[in-house]
């Protein structure tokens, strides 16, 4: 059977190496000059790989569809890419959070694995071969694939035409597109009838209403903290996590702050809301402790500066870019001793540092998002084979599809998943091979 995979990122490139393995010939189709470019800069360049997590809290961490790929996980799980990495000679590690990464801590070494793989198995790579079009045959009142156009990125090459009986669309979202992802996969699918989701930043940074905050704040990270977003209308929780963040020049980003992306982005008027400055990110600082082991704590560290000014008694407790800000907030005069503090100033300081807040303006351009939401509707994908069940012999495989995930590895165990079911073959498929 002759199978061609659309896109060499991690999906393209796991469906090209199963499709093979089952003995196919297979032709892997990469519009840019080198496969897996948005894989060298996941995990900031080190790649987290996967989590050691149960494939059950998988799809717990899927806030976008994540019970449609219970098959897709069971067919391939994080042990299995595990497996796999080492056995073309790279070892992992796990990091807190549940992290996996490469032990050499490059996200080049990852690639590497897949091509050394692709190219043991003799899979065909064509690179800078953008795919213009799927074409497909009405067969007794089915729709098949047959083949694809595609164009070469050279100049004055024309147009080719590959005949293939099956075909695995895994171009990626919309997120990063120096990486590739320009959304061409949507615009191909949607040709043959399929139905593309609103698409949407995920796992993205947070733009603030009071930008000049977060701009003294610029590149400081903070560990160890608990945030949560109120909705302020209807004073409800929606969302809160534990871990690092970081300011920015424009607002807030971090692991916390990219996963908090992926849940807000599906909370109802969440636009509206955010432009009525009606979101909140509270901030606690110091989530060991209470209020009042927070106050003993300050009153010990008074005790030892008292004769110091307030400006001066703040180091123990906190990063040194974020006192001033503090001692604005607090409304206590930065000269003032800290003997001379009153209760009611103290009481005001741990409010604070249990509820440092942030109003939220909107989400930054889905440019600059690690993943996308939305995407092909699950409801037009068989979920145990990734078919299309519009079109027959076509297949999804990757971000392209209407699922993501928060940070820690999910979102590329999709990817290997989807990408391994796609290349594994149906019963039909089976018949026709032999």
């Amino acid at each position: 059977m002759k199978v061609i995979v659309i896109g060499g990122g991690p999906s393209g490139m796991m469906a090209a190496i199963h499709a093979k393995q089952n003995g196919h010939q297979v032709i892997l189709l990469e519009k840019m000059k080198s496969l897996g470019r948005k894989l060298l800069i996941t995990g900031k360049g080190r790649c987290n790989i996967t989590s050691s997590l149960g494939m059950e809290e998988f799809i717990k961490n899927t806030p976008g569809n994540g019970k449609f790929l219970y098959s897709c996980y069971q067919n391939f799980t994080n042990q299995d890419i595990i497996d796999f990495l080492k056995k073309q000679g790279l070892n992992v590690k796990e990091e807190r959070g549940n992290r996996i990464f490469p032990s050499t801590d490059k996200s080049q070494d990852v690639l590497n694995c897949f091509i050394k793989k692709l190219k043991e198995l003799k899979v065909e790579i064509k690179y800078e071969a953008e795919v213009t079009k799927i074409i497909t045959k009405k067969v007794d009142e089915k729709i098949e694939v047959t083949g694809v156009m595609v164009k070469p990125r050279t100049a004055g090459v024309k147009q080719e035409k590959l005949e293939a009986d099956k075909i695995i669309l895994a171009t990626g979202g919309k997120s990063y597109p120096l990486t590739g992802s320009t959304g061409d996969g949507y615009t191909l699918a949607k040709e043959l009838g399929h139905t593309i989701t609103e698409i949407k930043p995920s796992l993205v940074p947070l733009e603030a209403h009071d930008r000049e905050t977060c701009k003294q704040l610029q590149g400081l990270s903070l560990k160890n903290i608990e945030i949560k977003f109120i909705d302020n209308q209807t004073k409800k929780e929606i969302y809160q996590d534990f871990g690092e963040m970081l300011f920015t020049h424009f607002g807030v980003s971090g692991p916390t702050i990219l996963s908090s992306s992926a849940h807000l982005v599906r909370y109802k008027k969440i636009h509206e809301k955010l432009k009525n400055k009606q979101i909140t990110l509270k901030i606690d600082l110091k989530p060991a402790l209470t209020e009042e082991k927070l106050e003993e704590r300050i009153l010990r560290d008074f005790e030892e500066l008292k004769n110091k000014q307030f400006k001066n008694g703040l180091d123990k407790l906190l990063p040194q870019k974020l006192i001033p800000i503090i001692i604005e907030k607090s409304k206590i005069n930065k000269e003032k001793k800290i003997n001379s503090i009153t209760k009611e100033e103290r009481k005001r300081l741990v409010a604070l540092l249990k509820n440092f807040t942030i109003m939220i303006k909107g989400f930054r351009p889905i440019e600059e998002a690690i993943i996308t939401s939305g995407g092909i509707s699950t409801k037009e994908i068989n979920p145990k084979t990734m078919q299309s069940k519009l079109v027959e012999g076509l297949y999804f495989a990757g971000e392209i599809i209407d699922v993501d995930s928060y940070t820690g590895g999910f979102n590329l165990q999709i990817a290997y998943s989807t990408g391994y079911t796609a290349g594994e073959l149906t019963k039909a498929d089976k018949k026709q091979a032999d």
